[in-house]
């Protein structure tokens, strides 16, 4: 099987994963109205894809035609797993594998996962080893952090690229600092350095709101690439390389789309309520929606949602119009 990123163009602008925001739904969204160069699913559990449990986990590796080339992006700590896994996700047929190494959320770390392998070397090496083992031929990537309690940037590319990922991007945060402090963009010089001529592509993550910021950071340090991630919240038009006129009508036809299509990819598998960000990201920043964005606030399926952009959705239109 072929590297898919040896064949993109670069700069490569990408999607960050994210749980519970970038699930089949969303992506779907994305891919349509602004389709990034890749894309990710969630992360899910290689232990639980091992498990009893695994039935349950499939619906988050479902993706469309549409979003290749897709990664499956993983998490764990015990390389058997990673293997297993890598089989399983080159079955379903994905264009490659990530790794994630940088997740500083408390109960993934209490398995040795996410970003306490930046404190395990020897175990992460081991794990991407096993996870092109597996996947036979499917490119393995990692996102990670500089380190966890310290900047280790430089000790911890040489540790991974001993590995030949396919792709490192990097958070640019520590664990200890996770996203209090601004990125460390100055820091992912001495990655790229050490990357240099080995194959592997270094993309940077971190405080970049569009891709004319993304593009300045690969001009200014020589990145293969930018990950971004928050600033797609309400904003599936992001990675438009022409950019659109989005109005407040715009916006709403578009998460009233997002609700049906959540709706119609997880009735009775996924909590609807986890629609409610997304809906006070699109209506985020106009003046004079506080009552849609309480209404909103309060469905509980798309109906609703149809319901109350009919109700309000005309008025707050008019309201902006005159505002202009």
């Amino acid at each position: 099987m072929k590297n898919f990123w040896l064949k993109l163009k670069k700069p490569i602008f990408c999607l960050a994963p994210m749980a519970d925001v970038t699930d089949a739904a969303f992506r779907f969204l994305i891919a349509k109205y602004g389709k990034p160069d890749v894309m990710w699913t969630e992360f899910i559990s290689a232990d639980g894809l091992c498990s009893a449990g695994k039935k349950n986990l499939l619906i988050d590796l479902k993706y469309s035609e549409k979003e290749r080339p897709i990664v499956a992006q993983i998490f764990g700590a015990t390389p058997r797993n990673f293997y297993k896994t890598a089989q399983l996700l080159k079955k379903l047929g994905f264009d490659g594998i990530d790794i994630n190494m940088g997740c500083p959320d408390k109960s993934v770390e209490k398995q040795g996962a996410g970003a306490a392998l930046m404190k395990n070397f020897a175990l992460a090496r081991e794990i991407i080893l096993a996870t092109k083992e597996g996947g036979v031929g499917l490119p393995v990537s990692v996102k990670t952090r500089i380190g966890y309690n310290t900047n280790i940037i430089e000790e911890w590319t040489q540790a991974l690229l001993g590995t030949k990922p396919a792709a490192i991007t990097f958070h640019l945060r520590t664990r200890q600092e996770m996203s209090e402090v601004p990125a460390h963009w100055d820091e992912i010089s001495k990655a790229v350095a050490l990357a240099k001529g080995t194959g592997t592509l270094i993309l940077g993550n971190g405080d970049v709101k569009n891709l004319a910021r993304a593009q300045e950071k690969v001009d200014r340090y020589g990145v293969d690439g930018v990950m971004i991630g928050r600033e797609i919240f309400g904003n599936p038009w992001l990675f438009a390389r022409r950019k659109p006129d989005v109005t407040l009508e715009k916006k709403l036809n578009v998460m009233l789309e997002h609700a049906k299509l959540f709706e119609k990819k997880f009735k009775d598998k996924k909590n609807f309520l986890i629609m409610r960000k997304h809906m006070n990201a699109y209506i985020k920043g106009y003046p004079h929606v506080k009552k849609l964005r309480i209404a909103l606030m309060q469905t509980t399926n798309a109906k609703e949602v149809e319901r109350v952009v009919k109700k309000f959705g005309c008025v707050m239109i008019e309201l902006c119009q005159r505002k202009r």
